[in-house]
């Protein structure tokens, strides 16, 4: 694992596979260019691995269910935090560490920086302490490349009709989300490309794809 010199950042960055990260407010299109630079690289023969936080393990379905459905109404923001935490710690363990470990790309749409924003900005808690406790849960393993898809909660909270627990805060809310996703990204420019994410699709796809492209010379390709 190579580290950053930056004490602040740290974190590991895995010396084998390239993690890939898609973070921001909602109605960005994180899903949408998870899926293109999957099918893309997938295309060029690499193994590629997609996957999302929370709830893409076992255990991770249930955390999910708990704190994204409006039938659980409100939770205690350090519950909400630590379960939050819960998923990640498993997701990292279970499948985003043993995919790296094979050399493979790892893309997710959400990672540390979604708790950052939503439980610390969001939610007001301290996010010096959470980041502390993010980072320990998942052993301080940092994305190669986060790309921030950059949208005005006014635009991006209008572009699905049902919303979930978080979904459904208010606009100060996701504001001050949105500001802590930028002001991550200003700590760490050389691993973070923000994205104006109201340009064309192949457009952001296209930016995307200039960013990874460095960075998978440490990829393996699939068996054929």
């Amino acid at each position: 694992m190579t580290t950053s010199p930056n004490p602040r950042w740290s974190g590991e960055y895995a010396d084998t596979g390239v993690f890939v990260c898609f973070e921001g407010g909602e109605g960005g299109g994180k899903s949408t260019q998870s899926r293109i630079l999957h099918d893309r690289l997938t295309e060029r023969g690499y193994a590629v691995r997609l996957t999302h936080e929370p709830g893409d393990t076992p255990v991770g379905k249930d955390l999910r269910r708990i704190v994204l459905s409006p039938e659980t109404g409100e939770l205690a923001h350090k519950t909400e935090f630590l379960l939050y935490l819960a998923d990640k710690a498993e997701h990292v363990e279970t499948l985003v560490r043993p995919a790296l470990a094979r050399g493979e790309v790892v893309i997710t749409d959400r990672y540390v920086d979604s708790t950052l924003a939503y439980q610390g900005a969001g939610r007001a808690l301290d996010r010096d302490e959470l980041e502390d406790v993010s980072r320990w849960a998942t052993g301080d393993l940092r994305p190669h490349l986060t790309v921030v898809l950059d949208l005005e909660p006014e635009a991006g909270l209008g572009r699905f009709e049902g919303r979930d627990r978080i979904e459904g805060e208010g606009l100060e809310f996701h504001q001050r989300v949105r500001r802590s996703f930028l002001d991550l990204a200003h700590r760490n420019p050389d691993h973070y490309a923000v994205i104006d994410a109201r340009a064309p699709i192949e457009e952001i796809a296209a930016q995307i794809a200039a960013r990874i492209e460095p960075l998978l010379g440490q990829a393996a390709r699939s068996a054929p």
